[in-house]
């Protein structure tokens, strides 16, 4: 069995090495082993799709706990969790999720500097740095060398300046945060920009960006980590959708395109 020790050395790890590592986004435990089986060496959280599984716009902090745990357990591969701001305005009790986060499995997380309110959606700069401290100061302490990550959400939410995610980003990076992301980089001359300007390793999320840009492109400018957010579940979704519009017309042609039970049952380790 995987210690959580060793997931935590080799997710560190991963952030070293002299290409950028594929890091995809399961909801559950099933899509976890799936990914798992598909050779990939790492498993990222996604919140958004938790609150697309459960039906809402929003997800709370024990139902993304709850998620972590889940896929933790399900694989021995390393799982950053997508912990959104922390739940919390308050840059200490915003920086508790990163322990809970450990708890339940975890040997990674991010926190991002989106408030959640639609008339101010981004925290002040001078806020968002201390969450930043205090998460970092916490992950720190912990018993393994749990991987930080620092999120500068701005650019999707209206603030179209990458001056100021950059800046953003390097005062994160001398707040103690290990990786760095910007969701809404879009050009491969952003991405650039962005890897740069900081001295750590930039988790790059396909899930915005322009998706001819290829993963030996990412690799030539220096992008550590590549994501996808929710991508997969709602590429999901859209199958689910496309096959319920053609039931309810009374087709049935969708069946034909059904990945084999024998192939799933040999991903979860089933006879």
């Amino acid at each position: 069995m995987t210690t959580q020790q060793e997931k935590a050395v080799r997710f560190r790890a991963l952030h070293d090495e002299p290409r950028p590592f594929l890091i995809p986004n399961p909801w559950d435990a099933g899509t976890a082993r799936l990914l798992a089986g598909l050779g990939f060496e790492a498993l990222a959280t996604t919140s958004l799709g938790v609150a697309n599984t459960l039906g809402r716009k929003r997800v709370d902090g024990e139902e993304v706990l709850d998620n972590c745990r889940a896929i933790c357990a399900a694989t021995p591969l390393p799982v950053n969790a997508d912990l959104e701001n922390g739940f919390a305005d308050d840059p200490a009790a915003a920086a508790t999720m990163i322990e809970s986060a450990y708890a339940a499995g975890a040997v990674g997380a991010s926190i991002e500097d989106a408030t959640g309110d639609r008339d101010a959606p981004v925290y002040d700069f001078g806020l968002a740095v201390e969450r930043v401290r205090a998460a970092a100061e916490v992950a720190r302490a912990l018993p393994v060398p749990f991987t930080f990550t620092a999120r500068a959400e701005n650019l999707l939410y209206g603030v179209h300046d990458l001056d100021d995610t950059i800046a953003r980003l390097q005062a994160f990076e001398a707040a103690g945060a290990d990786v760095l992301y910007a969701p809404g980089l879009r050009t491969l001359d952003e991405m650039r920009a962005v890897v740069s300007s900081v001295g750590r390793p930039v988790n790059v999320v396909m899930g915005f960006a322009d998706p001819t840009i290829t993963l030996a492109q990412l690799a030539e400018i220096g992008v550590r980590r590549v994501s996808v957010g929710a991508a997969l579940n709602r590429l999901a979704l859209r199958a689910f959708l496309d096959g319920a519009r053609e039931l309810r017309d009374g087709r049935f042609e969708f069946v034909a395109d059904m990945v084999p039970l024998a192939d799933l049952h040999e991903a979860f380790g089933e006879s």
